[in-house]
């Protein structure tokens, strides 16, 4: 039996499925590669120029420092997310029709723009789709507006950066990054509670994780803490797919190739 036949039969068997993935679900919906500072460098040219890497980028520091470049930075990034439809493998979950939850390091609300129930993600590291005072006022999170405008020569923000409804003050991305200790971390924790005990009411669950790495593992100890108890752990991942111990089955994948060769598997019976 095969590896794709091995997990097909694990999701097959299952009554419920715990979705967890990182930044290469969204790479076959036509999301950069964000892998090493030459993959974000090849994405982002002007920040090559300039010799900023991700991580730096990803700073709150900056919406105080030089608002114009983080905003520069995130407006630019909830346009792409705004504009880039989810892949088909999205769809093809939903189809197989199983009580279904998501535990995500994404921010930029694929799941939600297929369909799944925004209360079922849980977004461990928050979303690009609302924002919180920078200042922290006490303003309640809030969805994001209209598109920030960004100089694509300097990815630098232009015109007026959004405000917080509650101040008046700079607004910044509802997001938890790198050094960041002001995040409102409401919105998510309060979902991820509820995916939680989900989670640990399943007495047939099937955990499939997709495209998350070991530079950031929050989604792969989430997963194989998840599968502990059954095994039942599908990974997919092209670079990155070994299993630490014998129990599951590892995919070297990528998420949408490898979920349409198992949709197939599970409509042949």
């Amino acid at each position: 039996m095969s590896e794709l036949d091995r997990a097909a039969n694990l999701i097959k068997d299952a009554s419920a499925l715990l979705v967890c993935a990182g930044a290469g679900m969204g790479v076959d919906s036509g999301l950069p590669d964000f892998r090493g500072n030459e993959g974000f460098w090849r994405a982002y040219p002007p920040y090559a120029r300039l010799g900023l890497a991700f991580e730096e980028l990803a700073d709150p520091v900056h919406f105080g420092s030089d608002p114009a470049l983080a905003w520069g930075f995130y407006g630019h990034r909830l346009r792409l997310y705004r504009e880039t439809q989810p892949h088909q493998g999205f769809h093809i979950i939903r189809s197989w029709a199983k009580a279904t939850r998501v535990f995500t390091s994404n921010v930029d609300g694929a799941f939600q723009r297929a369909g799944f129930p925004e209360e079922h993600v849980a977004e461990v590291h928050g979303s690009i789709h609302h924002l919180q005072c920078f200042a922290g006022c006490g303003q309640a999170i809030w969805p994001a507006g209209d598109d920030v405008t960004v100089d694509p020569a300097t990815m630098r923000a232009v015109d007026d950066l959004p405000g917080c409804p509650g101040c008046g003050g700079l607004a910044r991305p509802n997001i938890l990054m790198f050094g960041d200790y002001s995040w409102q971390g409401t919105r998510s924790e309060a979902i991820l509670r509820d995916v939680a005990q989900w989670r640990t009411k399943q007495e047939n669950l099937a955990v499939i994780e997709l495209g998350a790495g070991n530079a950031i593992p929050t989604v792969r100890r989430m997963s194989e803490l998840a599968a502990a108890r059954t095994g039942a752990l599908i990974r997919i991942n092209p670079r990155e797919p070994e299993i630490r111990h014998n129990r599951g089955v590892s995919l070297a994948m990528g998420s949408l190739e490898a979920l349409s060769e198992l949709d197939k598997r599970l409509r042949a019976g």
